[in-house]
């Protein structure tokens, strides 16, 4: 990867998001592409916009988000061998479940994998026990996390949110108020989140109870899921930045 190149060059690098660059190019007119237009393009939105250099991960966190991205393909490949079984003429069910059991050992292995990645490294071993006092976050979050968010602990909690996918993004115009919506961001982050704030929202008391506040307000329940995941997001933030374990802030104090 050229960025993780570059980087461990000493040289600041910020990656930006593609649609961005080229919807640059766009407004200055560029419509053909071809790499002495992307070159100057980039030149162009370098110096107009100014983005700040990326945290680029480590040679570590590139190994945990192959490894993480190897489970998440093994369990699409689960779903669609359970999905093609119920459809299967009967002959083909042998290979099939053969296929499905060969696919759970590997999972089981991808997950060992992981196992090991993350005891080999003081570092996240001592991060993903700090993430994972938060009750509602599980190894695959708090994994996906160290692995897919390096950033988490060093920014706001509104530009994370941002990165994530979770902000919500006006759309008005004049006296017009339009339906605030979240997109983009970082899919895979997005989806572990997801999880791990619905989960929280049973087990996790903080989240819990601003979860009932919002449905008692008359928010519809994917609207409030949706702010428990960056309220959620909020936490860890702030665990990572303070580098603290969570404590409930309703538990008493002796």
């Amino acid at each position: 990867m050229a960025a993780t190149s570059l980087a461990a060059a000493g040289i600041p690098v910020a990656v930006v998001n593609p649609r961005q660059a080229r919807d640059f190019a766009k407004a200055m007119g560029h419509l053909a592409k071809t790499d002495k237009i992307d070159a100057f393009v980039l030149a162009r939105f370098a110096s107009a916009v100014g983005p700040s250099p990326s945290a680029i991960p480590s040679e570590e966190a590139q190994y945990l988000q192959a490894l993480l991205a190897r489970r998440r393909q093994i369990l699409s490949m689960l779903v669609s061998e359970n999905n093609r079984l119920q459809v299967a003429p009967t002959p083909l069910h042998k290979r099939i479940r053969a296929h499905i059991q060969w696919l759970r050992k590997e999972l089981s292995r991808a997950d060992s994998d992981l196992d090991r990645a993350i005891d080999a490294s003081p570092t996240f071993r001592e991060n993903e026990a700090l993430l994972k006092s938060v009750p509602g976050v599980g190894p695959v979050l708090a994994r996906t996390l160290l692995a897919e968010l390096p950033e988490l602990g060093t920014i706001t909690h509104k530009r994370l949110c941002a990165l994530v996918g979770v902000a919500p993004f006006n759309r008005d115009s004049g006296t017009v108020r339009g339906k605030r919506e979240v997109w983009g961001g970082r899919a895979p982050v997005r989806a572990a989140l997801y999880m791990g704030a619905l989960v929280a929202t049973r087990h996790n008391p903080q989240i819990k109870e601003f979860y009932g506040r919002l449905l008692e307000a008359g928010k519809p329940k994917k609207v409030a899921l949706v702010a428990c995941m960056r309220k959620l997001l909020s936490i860890l933030n702030a665990l990572m930045r303070d580098q603290s374990i969570w404590r409930c802030p309703h538990a008493l104090t002796p």
